[in-house]
């Protein structure tokens, strides 16, 4: 399964670049406060999770404005510019009517779209979101987050993934760490962050004709329960899920039991268990190289191949993960073999 990547372009020229798996019928994401298309196709965590919700849909996913792939833009309504966004890539993906998912951040965002587009929204999915961002934290700690976001990004993802992501393994806290820098400078990631905290969808909720289903960990340390409470309470006919755990982050912790009970939202079985793409001894030390950063002279050089060879190597790795740069095997590697010292990507 590969993902393939299109544009959606704004009335005001910003490009925004979506990617689709999948077939069957739509369902748009509405990512969290981050994202970047591929470095998340990259970390299998993540990938096997959209894989799993691409499974009998036509899955659309995008970067909204300053992340990833997509345009930055001076705009600073940002809930405004989201709906914006979502109807773009409708268009651009040739969506009339879709199911909507939306973890995170993108919950509220799916939320109020709903409520303002009932005509577009077959059946809706909120995972770990809220109704009011100023109930995640206290003032203080809201006002301390977002200086360190400014101030210190670096620092700053890495307290981000232990607040998103506690119990997942070393390897994971940092590929996740790295990908959110990679997904955003630090003025759009507080802006973003900003975003969650200022958001209140709570007028809206009554408005939403969709069948919803909201889903939330118990003990999700970012969102409290009792805000996906509130979320199923206000829209009429939702239906509540609740699952264990205190992660987040929607591919972390129990990724295989959140996919399937957003897949029973979108009224799809359950999800067989499917193998892991591995690569051959050989590949693997490839790939161990690009993520330290080495050309293909380079590695041929450290394993005494002709730089032809491992220009091969590197090749079959992209295909057989179905991967387009290099920076996406180098994510691959650190999150696949956490007690590898590689640090950061390279593109």
């Amino acid at each position: 399964m590969e993902q393939r990547l299109g544009t959606a372009t704004l009335l005001d020229g910003t490009a925004i670049r979506f990617a689709v798996v999948g077939s069957g019928p739509f369902a748009l994401y509405v990512p969290g406060w981050v994202s970047h298309l591929e470095l998340g196709w990259a970390i299998p965590a993540e990938r096997l999770f959209y894989e799993g919700l691409s499974s009998g849909r036509t899955l659309v996913r995008y970067d909204r404005p300053g992340c990833g792939l997509s345009e930055a833009t001076d705009r600073s309504d940002l809930v405004e510019l989201e709906l914006q966004v979502i109807r773009a890539v409708a268009a651009a993906a040739g969506m009339d009517a879709f199911d909507l998912i939306g973890a995170s951040l993108g919950a509220p965002l799916a939320a109020r779209f709903a409520a303002r587009h009932p005509e577009s929204v077959n059946r809706l999915v909120l995972y770990g979101g809220w109704v009011q961002g100023d109930e995640l934290a206290a003032p203080a700690v809201r006002h301390h987050v977002l200086g360190l976001v400014d101030q210190h990004w670096g620092f700053a993802s890495d307290v981000l993934t232990e607040i998103f992501a506690p119990d997942a393994d070393a390897g994971f806290r940092a590929t996740f760490s790295t990908y959110q820098r990679e997904s955003a400078s630090s003025a759009t990631a507080r802006r973003l962050l900003a975003t969650c905290y200022e958001i209140d969808v709570s007028e809206d909720l009554g408005r939403i004709r969709a069948q919803t289903t909201v889903i939330h960990r118990a003990d999700d340390r970012a969102a409290p329960l009792a805000e996906g409470k509130r979320l199923a309470d206000g829209i009429a006919g939702a239906t509540l899920k609740v699952l264990p755990g205190r992660t987040h982050v929607p591919f972390a912790g129990d990724a295989e039991g959140l996919v399937n009970e957003i897949r029973a939202g979108l009224g799809l079985p359950r999800l067989q268990r499917t193998a892991r793409r591995t690569l051959t001894p050989r590949q693997v030390q490839v790939a161990a190289l690009v993520a330290q950063g080495l050309s293909n002279r380079q590695i041929a050089e450290e394993l005494v191949l002709t730089e032809r060879s491992a220009e091969s190597h590197v090749e079959r790795i992209r295909l057989r993960l179905g991967f387009r740069s290099r920076a996406q095997i180098a994510a691959w590697y650190v999150a696949s073999y956490p007690q590898a010292d590689v640090r950061y990507f390279h593109g």
